[in-house]
Order: structure tokens, then sequence, then C-alpha cells
């Protein structure tokens, strides 16, 4: 029953983590996980994950967000890029452009931009990062 090779928190080096800045945190810089991050205090910056990007009611991201899934609650300032669903609770503001999969909007969310949707939107990523690619090859 207790048994140790039976151990649920065992540790993989595929594993995500789970990333954390709390109210009254600042950050200036980029933030890139491979795992979730929650944001509950202020990045200026852009913000990167493979997984999921909650942004908390006193959260706040003043720059672009990149992700797989999202929950939004506070505010962003920026291009948000989501593959899959973006999900905007009531407290929600977005100033920027929207483009994900599907999109979740509850009552009293607000957002300012123009908003792509569907499944469209993973080509139109990899087509931008080809150009991304060819811009960094050819120097121009």
């Amino acid at each position: 029953m207790f048994n140790k090779n039976s151990d649920s928190r065992k540790t993989d080096s595929g594993t995500s983590s789970i990333n954390l800045i709390g109210a009254g945190t600042v950050v200036e810089g980029d933030i890139k996980s491979n795992g979730d991050i929650r944001i509950d205090g202020s990045v200026r910056g852009n913000v990167v994950s493979k997984a999921k990007v909650v942004v908390g009611a006193t959260g706040s991201i003043d720059g672009n967000v990149t992700s797989q899934n999202a929950d939004v609650s506070g505010s962003i300032r920026g291009k948000v890029t989501v593959n899959e669903l973006l999900f905007l609770k009531s407290s929600a503001n977005i100033q920027g452009d929207i483009v994900t999969g599907k999109l979740v909007v509850e009552v009293g969310a607000t957002f300012t931009g123009t908003c792509n949707m569907g499944p469209m939107i993973k080509d139109m990523h990899n087509n931008n990062e080809k150009q991304n690619e060819l811009k960094e090859k050819t120097g121009s």
C-alpha cells in the first residue's frame, strides 16, 4: 500500500514545473518556460510558455504573451498568441491583438484590438516563424 516504487510524486525530466510571480512582485525582462506560469504581480516584458499562462486578477503584463493555453483575469498590454484555448474572465482587460485557436469570453471582460481565431491560426504562426527564420538568415 505504501510501496516506495509507486510514489506518485516522482518527477520526470520531461515533466513541466509551475512558476509563480506573486502579487507585489515586479519582473522586468522576458520570461520563457516549458511549464505553467501564474502571474499575480507585474511583468514588463514578453511571456512565453509551452504550457499554460494564468494572469490573476492582480496580475499585469506589459508585453506579448505566447502559450499553449491561457486564463486571464488581470490585464495585458500586447499581442496574445494562444495555440489552443484563451479564456478571458470577467475582470480581464486586454489591449492588443489576439490570435487563438478557441476563445471564451465571460461577461465583463474587455479587449481592444483585433481577434483571429480558428484552426488556420497554427498555419499563420508557422508562416510567421518561417519568415522570421528567413530574415535571420538573410540579415534583413
